[in-house]
């Protein structure tokens, strides 16, 4: 399995294209050290992206690798505290965290070493409910990338239809947890696909796990049994790409959009795309803040418009004129013409949206004003949790 993995992150070496601004002159300061605290390791894709987004960082910032100091694999529980600890004994002046549970343990250690700086990537709470002047939250706004993966995969849904190999636009989705923050993804992804194929609806099937190959592939598997012919993911392992490109090669007519990273080395015949968040973009930007004496953003979200997410090449599956698609669609996200979110585009029991306050943890706050919910603006994790019309989840 390391050695598949291996294969595929060095695919997203070669072929994953990171733009971002470098450090100032101000750079490679001796002293400075970071601290990284991840869930997974360089096996798991959404780790993955993040440690080359540190790695980034690292060379435009002019940093040797002792001044880089990871801890993998770190649980959400006390063991990500002591992490925390272990690294301001280590002289860390920035600390990074990049899951959902370990920020109540970051907030505890911020509080304890105000002369640390410390960041954590997709929490809800650090940034806007503690009186902590060293904590800071950050996320990519990675639905403008996984709508425009939905383009990706909608241009090869149409092909499909008007070739007849296709007749009902059935599309399914392996979702790890259903949380905002996939809901949020899968939603994106949808309406990326209706863009092209307004008939078509979609299945979510959980697997109640971030990191599975087998419980993914499982999922991947039961979607394509009732007749699912594109594939979408928000789960971190090559278990979806890997059972749809198994079921290509015995005969099925079935597509893949992954995520986190290129799926051509698992999937070479099946994957259209990914959607990839550029941890760099912030990585950098925070590196550089934190060494000229300065506090990154207090609950930073960038997209397109600041090179913090993109979709990986696309496979030799796709559709003529996707790239064309795809390049129109990033401009219109760029200059504001298109908002993923749009009410106009989607239906709630049959009705459209014109307010929403109910989004779980921030009930009473309002998200829909202008026509659109303003996903990542309101705090920098998503936030999106409304379940819209067209797609069914098949497990909770």
């Amino acid at each position: 399995m390391k050695k598949l993995l291996a294969i595929v992150l060095a695919a997203v070496m070669a072929f994953g294209v990171f733009a971002f601004t470098g450090c100032s002159d101000k750079t490679g300061k001796s002293d400075f050290k970071v601290g990284a605290i991840l869930i997974g390791d360089e096996n798991e894709g959404y780790t993955y992206a993040h440690i080359q987004g540190i790695e980034a960082a690292k060379k435009a910032c002019n940093l040797s690798d002792d001044q880089i100091v990871y801890k993998y694999i770190v649980p959400e529980n006390e063991k990500c505290y002591e992490a925390a600890i272990d690294l301001v004994d280590q002289g860390c002046k920035l600390i990074i965290a990049n899951s959902f549970g370990h920020e109540s343990y970051l907030i505890r250690a911020a509080g304890e070493h105000p002369d640390v700086i410390f960041c954590h990537a997709t929490g809800k709470t650090a940034a806007k409910h503690t009186e902590l002047t060293n904590m800071f939250n950050y996320f990519d706004s990675i639905y403008e990338a996984r709508y425009v993966s939905g383009i990706v995969a909608g241009m090869k849904l149409k092909e499909l239809m008007d070739e007849g190999k296709v007749t009902d636009p059935y599309i399914g989705y392996v979702g790890a947890y259903p949380y905002a923050e996939v809901v949020s993804g899968y939603t994106a992804f949808f309406l990326g696909i209706r863009s092209i194929v307004p008939e078509a609806h979609m299945d979510v099937q959980y697997p109640q796990e971030w990191f599975d190959i087998v419980k993914e592939s499982e999922a991947a598997n039961a979607l394509m049994a009732r007749g699912c012919v594109i594939i979408g993911q928000h789960a971190d392992s090559t278990g979806a790409p890997s059972a749809v490109q198994a079921k290509y090669e015995a005969g099925e007519t079935v597509f893949s959009v992954g995520y986190n990273i290129d799926m051509l080395s698992v999937a070479p015949d099946v994957a259209l795309t990914s959607p990839q968040n550029n941890w760099g973009a912030y990585y950098t930007y925070a590196f550089e803040q934190v060494m000229n004496g300065k506090k990154p953003e207090q609950d930073w979200c960038h997209g397109y418009s600041n090179n913090a997410v993109q979709i990986s090449p696309l496979g030799k599956a796709c559709a003529a004129g996707t790239q064309e698609a795809v390049d129109a669609a990033i401009e219109k996200i760029k200059s504001g013409e298109l908002k993923v979110f749009d009410c106009s585009t989607f239906t709630v029991n049959g009705e459209h949206l014109t307010s929403y306050d109910k989004s779980h943890g921030f009930e009473g706050t309002q998200l829909i004003w202008d026509g659109y919910f303003h996903e990542s603006e309101v705090i920098s994790a998503p936030l999106f949790d409304i379940r819209i019309d067209g797609i069914t989840e098949l497990s909770k």
